[in-house]
């Protein structure tokens, strides 16, 4: 299968790292604080979604604000110990890209985002994080933001996304959708592709755009 696009756009964890483990540490940490059980939390949507948005779901109002600065500094101070890592065939796929044809469009604050990357050597042009939008994915307003900041039609561009959430705000967007199963089952994922990673996929840059296939 090959995919031809304008503009290319990854979701950051999951997609091009991994801090899954940083992420367990600390909203484990997070919820003994404030106090929030596990039955409670293992109700609530994660994956994909903002912090504000998975706080909101567990805390009274009032308890929001302070609450989602407290888990973004957990989880800042917890990069450097081994908080994130590249997942495979990220370096290689986005070091064929042009800068102007890709962004990443992440749930995580902008300070969170931007020192998880910073850690692996990643330093994208264009960058959509929470502090950017009202409405966070499933909502496609998130990668839409996207495609107007890099000039390019929706139509003509492909998300990258190892969540269902991320997947469904990418469908509508009005994207094409190629899923990561890092995080998921492939059988999860309803996307024009799944692969296991970015290793599975090459790009190649033509005058015309980004032509995407899937390595033999």
């Amino acid at each position: 299968m090959t995919i031809h696009a304008h503009a290319l756009l990854f979701d950051n964890d999951g997609t091009l790292v991994s801090s899954l483990d940083s992420v367990e540490r600390c909203w484990t940490r997070w919820t003994r604080e404030y106090g929030v059980t596990a039955e409670d939390f293992a109700r609530v949507a994660l994956h994909g979604r903002p912090a504000a948005e998975i706080v909101a779901d567990l805390l009274p109002a009032h308890l929001v604000a302070e609450a989602v600065a407290r888990v973004e500094q957990l989880e800042v101070d917890d990069v450097p110990d081994g908080g994130v890592r590249l997942l495979p065939g990220t370096r290689d796929f986005l070091a064929s890209l042009p800068a102007d044809r890709w962004a990443v469009v992440t749930s995580a604050t902008r300070r969170l985002a931007e020192a998880r990357l910073d850690a692996v050597g990643i330093l994208p042009k264009t960058l959509i994080a929470a502090d950017d939008i009202t409405r966070g994915k499933p909502d496609p307003e998130p990668y839409l933001l996207a495609a107007r900041q890099l000039g390019v039609d929706p139509a003509h561009c492909v998300v990258f996304e190892d969540a269902p959430a991320g997947l469904q705000a990418g469908r509508a967007a009005g994207m094409t959708t190629v899923a990561l199963a890092t995080t998921h089952r492939a059988e999860e994922l309803d996307a024009d592709l799944v692969v296991q990673d970015l290793s599975a996929l090459s790009a190649l840059v033509t005058g015309g755009g980004v032509q995407i296939s899937v390595r033999r």
